[in-house]
């Protein structure tokens, strides 16, 4: 796995030996921040269930003015720091190693709306739908606020009116999909 563009731009990023992630291939990751280029620059990033971190350090490559990682798991918050001092990024970024949900509640107390909130949760476990429930009612969620969620694609997210959230599109690949998802502004 790569950093595929930017300042850290081709440089290998050291992966978790373990069934319990699974890195976005880098051919799903270029279409992504493909589709991101003109939200990147001078964003803040948050990387929920961050694995190595590589999505996250992509932003951060391509011109985000911070990234925040959240990782429960210890090994994969050791790999997402060697990564980040690998490739020089870590003085804009904060890792924290925590439960996603919890990490929600950390994060408000810092007080400020990110403009993407990335989530690449396990699969089949409903944590993309336990983390949007905190979300949607937080700060770090404000109308302009783009949450993309990496699924399988049997996730199913019709619960997101209930939530205030809108589907705005979804993405297919072979086997997973990214959801992209906003606040649903109300009618003036």
């Amino acid at each position: 796995m790569r950093v595929i563009a930017g300042s850290a731009r081709s440089l290998k990023l050291v992966t978790i030996d373990s069934m319990d992630t699974r890195p976005t291939t880098d051919r799903i990751k270029e279409t992504l921040f493909n589709m991101l280029s003109n939200d990147i620059p001078g964003c803040r990033f948050l990387d929920v269930f961050s694995g190595s971190g590589a999505i996250g350090i992509e932003a951060l490559s391509r011109g985000a003015a911070m990234a925040v990682f959240v990782e429960n798991s210890r090994k994969a918050v050791e790999c997402i720091n060697k990564n980040l001092a690998f490739t020089k990024l870590a003085d804009r970024a904060q890792v924290l190693s925590a439960d996603a949900v919890q990490a929600v509640g950390m994060l408000e107390r810092q007080g400020q709306a990110f403009d993407v909130i990335f989530m690449d949760p396990p699969y089949g476990k409903l944590l993309e739908k336990a983390v949007l429930e905190r979300l949607a009612g937080s700060p770090l969620m404000d109308d302009d606020t783009m949450v993309i969620v990496e699924s399988d694609l049997d996730t199913n997210f019709d619960y997101l009116d209930d939530l205030g959230l809108e589907l705005y599109k979804t993405k297919k690949y072979k086997t997973n999909k990214h959801t992209f998802i906003y606040r649903r502004l109300e009618d003036e």
